[in-house]
């Protein structure tokens, strides 16, 4: 199997690369694991990969030029859901923003024939890296990190271990926690969301964070929303809100069970249910 890891810390891996299960993988030809450096996908002077977010915000954002060049570098039909689907290409965007990372993602993953993990840094990654590139995005708690690689190297301990022949007991694997119960969580998870599961934060409110864009204004033909770039303060607050209550219910529903709603968040709701 094929593992490749995009970060702008590449030198982050050599630890979780030469210890433990992911060491022997790779030494028992199961898996190879391809860390590429997101700066060598750039192409003016400074290696530049971020940019300041539209609608005004604290932090910078990863851009989505390098990113999908980098994808598609591994991937050439990275955008093609069909082939990606034929072929199982798994591309994941390790995001506070993503579905729970569970057992049955792992397993679901362990029978690919690649798996492409980015990882996000800064405030986050420009949305139209999970809409348009990512066929999953994935969180692997409610917490913050300063970036993905953490979690990219615990995602791919916990695929490496499932192929055949990572383990010396191929049992050990069956009977462990989360193995048969997971399941059933997982796929109550899935029955809830609509759409398919970069780093962003989750809102102070408890609610995931809005989607966020940073230059350009229009990649590939698919544009910033116009709000954000208006200048208009508060129609970018009513629509950040809206567009964290519109993650929330489609990654984590479950964050929004028993949640302390303002009368704006439920006409939000509300209004998000109606455009379905």
């Amino acid at each position: 199997m094929q593992f490749d890891i995009i970060t702008i810390f590449p030198d982050f891996f050599r630890g979780p690369l030469s210890y433990g299960i992911v060491r022997r993988a790779r030494e028992a030809g199961l898996i190879d694991v391809a860390v590429q450096d997101l700066r060598a996908f750039t192409h003016d002077r400074h290696n530049t990969v971020d940019d300041r977010p539209f609608g005004g915000g604290e932090g910078m954002l990863l851009k989505p030029e390098p990113i999908f060049e980098a994808v598609e570098s591994l991937v050439p039909h990275a955008i093609v859901a069909e082939e990606l689907r034929r072929d199982f290409d798994v591309i994941v965007l390790l995001s506070a923003s993503g579905r729970l990372f569970r057992q049955e993602m792992a397993r679901r993953w362990s029978r690919a024939r690649r798996l492409v993990l980015i990882c996000g840094r800064y405030e986050g990654v420009d949305e139209r890296v999970a809409e348009h590139l990512a066929t999953d995005e994935i969180s692997i708690g409610d917490f913050v990190l300063s970036g993905g690689e953490l979690a990219a190297a615990l995602v791919l301990d916990a695929v490496t271990r499932l192929l055949p022949g990572a383990l010396g007991n191929e049992a050990s694997a069956i009977r462990e926690s989360f193995s048969e119960t997971d399941l059933a969580a997982n796929s109550a998870e899935d029955a809830r969301a609509e759409l398919p599961a970069a780093t962003s934060r989750p809102a102070a409110s408890g609610f995931l964070d809005c989607p966020h864009y940073t230059r350009p204004p229009e990649f590939r033909g698919w544009q910033v929303p116009e709000v954000l770039l208006g200048g208009n303060h508060e129609e970018i607050r009513v629509w950040r809100r809206k567009m964290a209550l519109r993650k929330t219910l489609r990654n984590r529903p479950d964050l929004l069970s028993g949640a302390a709603l303002n009368p704006e968040d439920r006409r939000l709701l509300q209004e998000l249910r109606s455009e379905g």
